[in-house]
């Protein structure tokens, strides 16, 4: 039982299992990458909190301010007090705002997976640690029970002691 596509949709069987593909007769609205709209925003995120884009707003600010005071009349394109001025810098606040909170979401996610990871990576060295730790307590219980090199010497300086004293003790006889 599959489900066959058509143009109009509805003379295929519909599987309650499965979502739909299409709808006919509703308009379909333009679609976007949401990874390449967040690098995008990233990136001018990025420029705008440069020094670089404060000295080229300071240029275009000046040149326009110079441009429609000092320049003919005829020449102006924003009269004093600078209303198109204002309204182009509203305007680039009003998406820059956006543009930086999405950048800062992005990067919240990225620092939380790594957080995420760093705890992951911690429990793990806890656990080797730990495991370690249970090893090399178990080597030392294990050498406290091994005859050591100092004991063994000992013990066969005592044996012949007691060789040469045997040996000795039967000479006389």
């Amino acid at each position: 039982m599959q489900r066959t596509e058509s143009t109009g949709g509805s003379s295929a069987r519909a599987r309650l299992d499965q979502p739909r593909t299409g709808r006919p007769g509703l308009i379909t609205l333009p679609t976007y990458d949401p990874e390449a709209f967040g690098k995008l925003s990233e990136r001018i995120a990025r420029f705008l909190g440069t020094g670089r884009f404060i000295v080229w707003m300071t240029v275009v600010v000046l040149m326009w301010v110079i441009w429609n005071t000092l320049l003919p009349d005829k020449v102006h394109f924003d009269d004093y007090p600078f209303i198109f001025l204002t309204l182009m810098l509203s305007l680039q606040a009003s998406y820059a705002a956006p543009l930086i909170l999405l950048a800062q979401n992005r990067q919240d996610d990225r620092d939380r997976v790594n957080m995420e990871q760093d705890r992951a990576r911690s429990d793990r060295n806890i656990a080797d640690t730990e495991y370690l730790t249970r090893e090399v307590a178990a080597l030392r219980q294990g050498l406290g029970e091994v005859a050591t090199r100092d004991f063994l010497r000992s013990e066969l300086q005592s044996l012949l002691k007691e060789l040469d004293e045997r040996r000795d003790t039967s000479e006389v006889l």
